[in-house]
C-alpha cells in the first residue's frame, strides 16, 4: 500500500511559483540596497556618476577598503568604541532586565499592568525628543564627553523592549518548577539563578542580540549630542565627522560602512543558532 504525502505538503505548480516569486521579490527589496552599496565600494570614484549608470563595476577592486584606513584617522578606534559601548549596554540591560522580567511574570503587585504599559509607551518616543533634558542631566552630573554619557541613554531606551521580550519568553516556563524549588527550601533568588536562568537562556540570548544590535544602531544621535572628543566617538559619528567636512567620497564611505557593521554581522552569524532556538521556543507546548 502506497503512502500518500501529507496534505500540508501538497502544492500545485502555480502555488509553488507564487511562493517562490513572493520570496524573490521580498529578498530583492531587502538585499538590493546592501548589494548596491557593496558594488559602490568596489567602483572607482570617477565611475560612480557616469552616464549611463552601470550597475556592475568595471575594473572593480578593493582599493577603497585600503585607502579608507588611511583616509579616516582613528577608524579602528571608532569600531572599538561602537563595539565597547554596545557590549556594556547589553551587559547592563541583561543584569537589569532578567530579574525585572522574572518579577513581572511570577509576582502580582499593584501597578504592574500600568508599569508595563508605561514601558511600552517609552518605545514610542524618539531619542531626539529627549535630547535637551538628557543633555542638561548629563552636564549636571559632569559626564559629558565620556562613555558613560552614551551608555546610560542607550540602556534607558532599550530596557523597555527587552523586558517585554524576555517576559513573554518566561511566561512559557512552567510555574511548577518554581513551586518544586520552593518545596525544597529554595529562595526566589536561588530559583531564578539555578532553575529559571538555564531554561531561559535561549530567550536571554535573543534579548542580548537584539539589544546589541539596537545599541549599535542608535549610537549616532546620542554620541553626536553628548560627546565631542575623538577618542570616545563611535563609528557613525566618526564617519560623519570626517565625510561631512569635505566632498563625500562615496566608495570609501561604503567601504567604511561595511567594515563597521562587520562586528554585528559576525555576532549574528555566530549566535544565529541560539537566536532561532529562542524565537521558536514555546511554539510547541510540551
Amino acid at each position: 500500500m502506497s503512502i500518500q504525502p501529507a496534505m500540508i505538503n501538497r502544492y500545485r505548480w502555480y502555488e509553488l511559483i507564487s511562493i517562490y516569486a513572493g520570496i524573490f521579490v521580498f529578498l530583492t527589496f531587502i538585499l538590493s540596497p546592501f548589494v548596491e552599496g557593496f558594488l559602490v565600494s568596489l567602483k572607482p570614484l570617477g565611475l560612480l556618476f557616469s552616464s549611463p549608470y552601470k550597475f556592475w563595476p568595471e575594473n572593480g577592486s578593493f582599493a577603497a577598503y585600503r585607502t579608507m584606513w588611511v583616509s579616516v584617522p582613528g577608524f579602528a578606534r571608532y569600531i572599538f568604541n561602537s563595539f565597547f559601548i554596545s557590549s556594556i549596554v547589553t551587559a547592563v540591560v541583561l543584569v537589569l532586565v532578567v530579574p525585572a522580567a522574572y518579577s513581572f511574570v511570577r509576582f502580582k503587585f499593584h501597578g504592574s499592568g500600568p508599569l508595563l504599559g508605561a514601558f511600552l509607551a517609552v518605545n514610542m518616543f524618539s531619542g531626539a525628543v529627549l535630547l535637551i533634558p538628557l543633555f542638561r542631566l548629563m552636564r549636571s552630573f559632569g559626564v559629558l564627553n565620556t562613555y558613560f554619557a552614551m551608555i546610560v541613554p542607550g540602556v534607558a531606551f532599550l530596557i523597555p523592549s527587552a523586558i517585554w521580550l524576555l517576559r513573554t519568553y518566561m511566561m512559557r516556563i512552567p510555574r511548577e518548577l518554581d513551586e518544586a524549588a520552593f518545596v525544597d527550601g529554595a529562595s526566589h533568588f536561588y530559583t531564578l539563578r539555578r532553575v529559571i536562568l538555564p531554561i531561559a537562556m535561549p530567550g536571554i540570548t535573543v534579548v542580548a542580540i537584539t539589544t546589541f544590535i539596537g545599541s549599535y544602531a542608535q549610537q549616532f544621535i546620542f554620541a553626536l549630542t553628548f560627546n565631542s572628543k575623538t577618542e570616545y566617538m563611535p563609528l557613525p559619528v566618526g564617519l560623519f565627522a570626517y565625510f561631512g567636512r569635505q566632498e563625500v567620497i562615496w566608495n570609501e564611505l561604503m567601504a567604511a560602512s561595511f567594515v563597521g557593521i562587520a562586528p554585528a554581522v559576525i555576532l549574528i552569524f555566530l549566535m544565529q543558532r541560539y537566536l532561532v532556538m529562542g524565537l521558536t521556543a514555546g511554539a510547541v507546548k510540551q
